[in-house]
C-alpha cells in the first residue's frame, strides 16, 4: 500500500495547477502540443511512481494495438507494458481527480468537448520500443488529447528512451523529450506520429488520452 498525505497536497495548489493549465492551453492552441518538464506535482508523481514500482507483475500484460475485440499483440509495433488505471486505489484516484482538473480546465479554455479520460501506467524494460504512429486517425476516432507524464529520475539523454514528437508524417527529425521525472507531455491525437525510442534501463509512464463522445444507440464509446 502506498501511503499519501491529505489529497489537497496530492494535486499541487489550485493556483498552482491553473497556472499551469494555462500554460498547456497556450501551448496547445499556438502549435498544438505542449511539453512542460517537471509539471507533475511533485508529491503525485513520487506516489505514483512507486505504486507503479510495487504493482504486482500479473496485473501488467503486454501491450497491443486496438482494444476490446480489435485488441492485438503486435511486437513489431511496440514491446512495453501496460496497466489500466482505474481510480480503485487512492493513488489512481488522484492521477484521475488531478486529470480531471486539466479536462475541466482546457474544455471552458479551448471548447474542446473532452467527456472522457482513460489512462495506463506503461512500463519499457531495457530495448523495448513503440515504433512510429498515431493515436487517433482523422475522423475515426474519438481520442482527442493525448496525455504523457514520465516517472524517472537522473535520466540522460546517453540512455535512450525519448518520446519523439514529429509534426507531420514528413518530418524525419521530430522533437525528442527526454524522459524526466515529473515532465508532461500534451497534443492533439490526431495531428502529431510520434514514437517512443529503446532505452537502455527501466522507463515509467503513464499514457492518457481525453476522448469526446461518440456513443450511438448501437455503439459504446469506448468500447468495453
Amino acid at each position: 500500500m502506498v501511503a499519501l498525505r491529505q489529497r489537497p497536497s496530492m494535486g499541487g495548489d489550485s493556483t498552482g495547477d491553473e497556472t499551469l493549465f494555462g500554460l498547456i492551453a497556450q501551448d496547445i492552441e499556438k502549435q498544438g502540443y505542449s511539453i512542460r518538464p517537471g509539471a507533475l506535482p511533485e508529491e503525485l508523481a513520487n506516489a505514483l511512481l512507486l505504486y507503479q514500482q510495487n504493482v504486482e507483475t500479473e496485473k501488467f500484460k503486454r501491450a497491443g494495438i486496438g482494444r476490446g475485440d480489435d485488441y492485438l499483440e503486435n511486437k513489431f509495433v511496440r514491446t512495453d507494458e501496460i496497466c489500466w488505471i482505474t481510480g480503485e486505489t487512492e493513488v489512481g484516484k488522484a492521477w484521475l481527480d488531478w486529470s480531471s482538473g486539466l479536462q475541466s480546465f482546457l474544455n471552458r479554455r479551448l471548447f474542446l468537448g473532452l467527456f472522457s479520460f482513460e489512462s495506463h501506467f506503461a512500463h519499457y524494460g531495457p530495448g523495448d520500443y513503440y515504433k512510429r504512429h498515431y493515436d487517433a486517425f482523422k475522423g475515426e476516432a474519438s481520442r482527442v488529447l493525448s496525455v504523457v507524464v514520465y516517472f524517472n529520475t537522473g535520466w540522460t539523454h546517453e540512455e535512450g528512451g525519448a518520446l519523439v514528437l514529429y509534426k507531420d508524417d514528413a518530418d524525419k527529425e521530430g522533437v525528442k523529450v527526454v524522459p524526466l521525472m515529473g515532465t508532461l507531455v500534451t497534443f492533439l491525437s490526431e495531428e502529431f506520429p510520434h514514437e517512443v525510442l529503446p532505452a537502455t534501463r527501466d522507463r515509467y509512464s503513464i499514457a492518457g488520452w481525453f476522448r469526446v463522445n461518440t456513443s450511438a444507440t448501437d455503439k459504446v464509446d469506448p468500447p468495453l
